[in-house]
């Protein structure tokens, strides 16, 4: 029994070390929007596009920010009243009065979700159609629980057109405040850029995609190019869909154009964190983080028994193994187990520490990530059941098909 426990451990160690050295660096927090020169050579027409359904308790505070962006160009919000029942849109008039800028404002009045669409970029290809009007060079696609720093889209803006890219995302700084959003929240982070490295995300020779839905500037061009919003229209994780279409895309070819900006040639896309642009949505409960996973865990999976049982295998070994060979070698006085143990429990605390440092949390809950893998994996299986039992996708009022267009 020893030779295996020690035989998974050291399988364990050699998993983790692989990762951290071959994992494209995903543990770092060094791709961050703030970081860099953020000076405009030109100024490109930019229309945001807000689904809303049901916000009024947030809409004021995410539409102000926007509208009062720093941004010296051009620029028009388009706001999509989904179905709403709670005065959403009435607030929203409300807040372009009281910052004076009621005609940055278009308020549309949502049509009726059509089959083959998801709610969210139905709404939001309502939007961008409107929004066309002003033959925006970018749209800002961004969520109605969002609170955007002042300078937020100046540097999207900066980024995309100094470095040639179609597409500039950012990981919103999601809450973090009540005891599970501490527990949990940081490490949701954590585990999407292990799937999705950023610096593989940002590098144009590697084929991994990924965006992040609550800020996505991307170029009118490449939209275009890909085929518009409804290539995507089923996609459940939406935001990693549209990347992916982008950075597959490429560019066909520039003749004719009167672009006064440098246009994308390659696909390429970005991805980092924000330290001060953040996320209003709460998840002060247990309960609320588990639905938020559980709603897409099983899609990322792409509905996969295989893949969901290598999974649950896989889970344990690479984050349960280290603290249970720590207490098994302990418990039988075998010193090799325990070290081997502790040794792959700090690099994994190693690995998540910058992230627990990015999100202002105690130190200590470093170590925690073993049970925080755990509880992720019992979201994972619930996913599944959810979607075994026709419940998948479940969403404000709405249960969207087992497809997506990843």
């Amino acid at each position: 029994m020893d030779v295996i426990v020690l035989g998974l451990m050291l399988l364990s160690l050699t998993i983790w070390l692989g990762l951290l050295c071959f994992r494209g660096q995903f543990w770092r927090v060094d791709q961050q929007l703030e970081i860099g020169e953020t000076q405009l050579k030109s100024l490109p027409v930019v229309c945001a596009v807000v689904p809303a359904r049901n916000e009024a308790d947030l809409i004021s505070t995410s539409l102000r920010s926007l509208l009062l962006q720093d941004y010296p160009g051009s620029f028009n919000v388009f706001l999509v009243d989904d179905g709403s029942t709670d005065r959403t849109a009435n607030f929203a008039e409300g807040v372009a009065h009281a910052v004076g800028k009621p005609q940055q404002l278009h308020i549309i009045s949502g049509e009726l979700l059509p089959p083959g669409w998801s709610g969210k970029l139905w709404a939001v290809e309502q939007g961008i159609k409107s929004a066309s009007k002003f033959a925006p060079d970018y749209f800002l696609l961004t969520d109605a629980d969002i609170e955007h720093d002042p300078g937020n889209l100046r540097r999207l803006v900066a980024k995309a057109v100094q470095e040639d890219l179609d597409l500039v995302s950012i990981m919103v700084r999601l809450r973090c405040e009540s005891f599970w959003e501490k527990l949990l929240i940081p490490a949701f982070v954590f585990f999407f850029q292990k799937l999705y490295p950023f610096r593989w995300v940002n590098n144009p020779n590697n084929p991994t995609a990924a965006a992040a839905g609550g800020s996505i500037l991307i170029a009118r061009e490449a939209l275009e190019r890909i085929g518009g919003i409804q290539v995507i229209r089923q996609a459940l994780i939406d935001d990693c869909a549209l990347a992916n279409a982008v950075k597959k895309s490429g560019r066909q070819g520039d003749k004719g154009t009167t672009a006064i900006y440098p246009i994308p040639s390659k696909g390429r896309i970005w991805l980092g964190l924000s330290s001060l642009t953040r996320s209003l949505r709460p998840y002060d409960s247990l309960a609320t983080i588990w639905d938020m996973v559980a709603r897409s865990a099983y899609t990322q999976l792409n509905y996969s028994p295989l893949l969901l049982l290598g999974t649950l295998v896989g889970m344990p070994l690479i984050y349960l193994a280290p603290p249970m060979c720590v207490i098994l070698g302990a418990v039988w006085s075998n010193w090799a187990i325990a070290l081997t143990g502790l040794l792959g429990w700090l690099l994994m605390t190693f690995a998540y520490y910058p992230t627990i440092r990015f999100y202002k949390c105690s130190p200590w809950l470093a170590l925690s990530l073993p049970a925080i893998a755990f509880l992720y994996t019992l979201m994972t299986i619930d996913s599944a059941l959810r979607h075994w039992q026709g419940r998948g996708g479940a969403w404000k009022g709405r249960v969207y098909p087992s497809s997506d267009n990843l």
